[in-house]
């Protein structure tokens, strides 16, 4: 299903690159560099550049229905502008967790965000997966991770998949439309290198995963049945998204987190973002629906 293989688009050198979000309205890329406290944002061919800093640690970035963006900052859900660069605060979470930061997100069809926290130290079960919507707030889902990864809902909004890094398993829940998750199952285990990082599902229903320290990306059919791989030049691959006007564009984040001298040496385009062309669309990617009050906090 791959027709083009994966170039490098912006040779960013994101030291733990992730989150890519495709913006069909600005026709732009947003992604974000967690350990290099930075926003991204782009062009598809990687042109027209721009980038932010931000105060915390970003786990992702997803758009709202108002033409911002919010942005999991360690500590918490913050209102992201790019015209001002200012963040200001939603959500507090996890506060009484100094050692945690939020990692990936995602938002539904119903303007719901899915997202993670995970132990920074990367030892502790101390993460969770939470829904956050508004006006209802913040709800944990599911407890007990290390490393949290890769929300994702199936075409008909019905599965939600939700990955365990460490245990290299990705979970399916069934969702229904109140958003309550049930019958948590396993949807896939990942055999060989590498360890199951960001995803995204295509129209048809499959999934694919992207494997740190593995070299490539997988893609799963709807019943968890490994169908294919995507080989990428490097080998901390984090997250893919479908972009582009026919949702075909596949840009991907990786990382040089990790990597000793020698790696980094043998990798180059290690933190780079990379793109190439499905044969299958993605699909589109969803607005987060948020109306509640913020307060500027930092620019």
């Amino acid at each position: 299903m791959i027709a083009t293989a994966p170039v490098c688009v912006w040779l960013v050198g994101a030291e733990l690159g992730e989150g890519p979000v495709w913006h069909a309205r600005e026709e732009m890329l947003y992604f974000v560099d967690i350990k290099g406290g930075a926003i991204h944002r782009c062009a598809a061919d990687g042109s027209r550049r721009q980038s932010w800093a931000a105060p915390r640690a970003p786990g992702f970035i997803v758009p709202c229905d108002d033409g911002d963006f919010v942005c999991g900052l360690q500590g918490g859900l913050y209102r992201f502008s790019p015209a001002a660069g200012s963040f200001s605060l939603i959500q507090a979470v996890e506060t009484d967790l100094p050692g945690n930061r939020l990692n990936d997100g995602f938002v539904d069809g119903r303007g719901r965000l899915w997202f993670g926290s995970m132990d920074n130290a990367e030892e502790q079960p101390s993460g969770a997966l939470y829904r956050w919507e508004s006006p209802r707030g913040l709800s944990p889902q599911d407890r007990d991770y290390v490393i949290t990864n890769g929300p994702a809902v199936s075409p008909d909004g019905r599965t939600l998949y939700h990955t365990d890094t460490l245990a290299r398993t990705i979970y399916a829940f069934d969702l229904d439309d109140a958003g309550t998750l049930s019958r948590k199952r396993v949807f896939a285990k990942i055999e060989g290198s590498g360890y199951p990082d960001g995803m995204a599902v295509d129209a048809e229903g499959y999934v694919w995963i992207a494997l740190f320290g593995g070299w490539r990306i997988e893609r799963f059919s709807p019943a968890g049945i490994l169908m294919e791989a995507v080989q990428l030049p490097c080998a901390n691959v984090t997250k893919l998204a479908f972009g582009g006007q026919d949702l075909r564009t596949v840009h991907v984040t990786t990382a040089w987190k990790g990597l000793s001298p020698d790696e980094r040496r043998q990798q180059p385009l290690a933190g780079g973002l990379f793109s190439f062309v499905a044969g299958t669309p993605g699909l589109a990617q969803h607005q987060l629906i948020t109306k509640q009050s913020t307060t500027e906090v930092e620019k």
